[in-house]
Parts: C-alpha cells; structure tokens; sequence
C-alpha cells in the first residue's frame, strides 16, 4: 500500500540494501540518476552506478573489465577521447570524496548484455534493486507510436533487466518532453502511463528541487560534465539541469542546439517511475530482441516489428 507521505518509488525501495542505478539509453544518461543515487545514500544504502556507454571501452586495459562486456571505470582509469561520460563522472565522485567508480556496459545486444548485468550482479555481491534511469521518456514507447525516439539501447537495457533474477526491478525517466526532437509524442507517453497505471506498473513521479542537496549536487554535477565533454555536451542533461534551475523556454546552453528551439519546463525536472516487469510486459516487441548479440540487429528486429503493423498510433496534441 503507498501512501501520499512517501513517493511509491520510495516504498518499493523501503528494503533495499544494496541499489545498482544504472543509465538505459547510453550517452550520459546515468546521470539522470544522480538525485536518486545521493538520495538513497543520505537513506543508508549501498548505491552503484552503472551505464550502456557509447564511449571506445575496447581499447581499455585488461584490468578493468569485470567480465565480458561491463568494465569498472574509474577516475585514474585511462580515457580514450575527450567523450567518456562515465570517467567523467568518476571524476566528478572522486572529487566529492563519493565512491567513484562507474561500471560501464559495452553497447551489444540484449543476450551480452544480460550475462553483463548479471556479471556485474555477482560482482556486487548481489543486488537488491536494480533501477534503470532514462534521460527522457523513450523508453517508455511499447513500439506502435508513431515515432519511438532512439529506441536501441533502452531495449536493449529493459529487456536485459527484465530478465534479471533481483527483487526490485525499475525504469525511472527524467526529462520529459526532451525526446520531441526524435519524433516523440508526449501525449502518446502519457497514454502509455496512464495503461500501466491500470496495471499497477506505474509509481508516480517526483520532482527534483532545486533547493535540495540532491538537486545542487546534480547542478554540480552537469556543470563539471558539460566542461569535461566540451565538444560534445549533454542536450538531454543540460537541459534538465535548467529546468532545476527553474529556467523556461527557449534556454541556451551549448552550440549543438543552434538553428533549434528548446522549450525547457518544469516536466523536465520531474521524475516519472514505472515498474520494470510491466513495462515489458507492455512492449510489443520485446521478445524479438532476447537472443540479439549486436545492435544493428536491435535496430533491425524493430524495423521489421513495425513494417508488420496494420497502422501506428497518431501523434496527438495536447489539448490544454
């Protein structure tokens, strides 16, 4: 039973010793968990971070892999390129004297990525929970919209997590309304809540306050990654961290978003949290890509799942 006092997140969180928060989508997206992770640490518990890196982690020395697939990246660990979002974030721990290592998955199929995870469980000695963080909503696309963002990687990490033997199993999104630039009809993500809901897969949302320890250590946090990936920022992250900052509209903070218009609000500092298993439940295509070994082939089972649909589901306007 959940209550108004305590976020449903939260509850299903009440007994967990042992978290790993890990990013879905690539990129920075781990830090989309970032006020979770200091939050549930300020609560006693033991946090790990993780994520599905689109940085070169093949050319990394032998001992930071973990096993096939997930390496342990630290700050001292040796970047390939001025693009490693998670040595940038190892940085950033080490120097708020936080545990500072980021484990980072290799961007494969769902069948690697699996044994990975469960790897990394084993590593860890067993987890509690596992909550998959997503920088916007994409994730949350069961495959008959009309446009489903940059599916891949989300896929590829719930389908792995969904197969996981862990009590808690949870897909958090920050950044609503971030994903419009890759075909994403944010009406058709709140229909989509709305039916998980009714199946009692949907746990609310939370916003992340500005004037919070978790909120200004996640300020922190973008600020640091923006200057160490210069040449290549965080859109989704940036612009979150703006929305935090109680910042609207049309908001600049990098060259990548010139000849655009954001629309930064405070939805984007919201947290939206489903369950894992009937998210999945939920996908129409997800069992297609169990046995996937690489991502082309992720992209490729999609493509086919869509080309069988009579009709996609249209875009809507919001209507207030």
């Amino acid at each position: 039973m959940f209550t108004l006092t305590e976020p449903p997140l939260f509850t299903r969180l009440r007994d967990a010793r042992r978290v790993l928060i890990a990013g879905a989508g690539g990129g920075f997206d781990v830090y989309t968990g970032l006020p979770l992770a200091f939050a549930l640490r300020a609560a006693g518990k033991e946090v790990h971070l993780a994520n599905l890196s689109f940085a070169d982690l093949y050319g990394l020395p032998a001992e930071v892999w973990v096993a096939p697939d997930v390496a342990a990246i630290g700050p001292g660990t040796p970047a390939r390129g001025d693009y490693f979002p998670e040595h940038a974030l190892a940085r950033w721990l080490d120097g708020q004297g936080l545990p500072s290592t980021v484990y980072a998955f290799a961007r494969t199929g769902v069948a690697p990525l699996r044994e990975a995870y469960r790897a990394l469980v084993g590593h860890l000695g067993g987890v509690d929970a596992v909550v998959l963080v997503d920088g916007g909503t994409d994730i949350l696309m069961r495959g008959d919209e009309h446009g489903l963002g940059t599916p891949e990687e989300d896929m590829a990490s719930l389908a792995a997590v969904a197969a996981l033997d862990v009590p808690e199993r949870l897909v958090v999104c920050l950044g609503f309304g971030v994903d419009a630039y890759h075909g994403v009809n944010h009406a058709l993500v709140l229909e989509n809540l709305a039916a998980l809901d009714r199946e009692d897969g949907y746990l609310g949302a939370f916003s992340v306050p500005r004037r919070s320890a978790e909120g200004a250590a996640y300020l922190d946090a973008v600020a640091h990654a923006q200057e160490a990936t210069a040449s290549h920022p965080s859109i989704v992250q940036g612009s979150v961290a703006a929305a935090v900052r109680g910042q609207f509209g049309d908001v600049r903070f990098t060259e990548r978003t010139k000849g655009g218009e954001l629309f930064v609000n405070p939805l984007m500092a919201v947290y939206f949290c489903v369950d894992v298993p009937a998210l999945a439940r939920r996908n129409l295509y997800l069992d297609r890509l169990a046995e996937t070994v690489l991502m082309r082939q992720i992209s490729s089972r999609i493509e086919e799942f869509r080309d069988e649909l009579p009709r996609l589901r249209a875009p809507r306007a919001f209507p207030h």
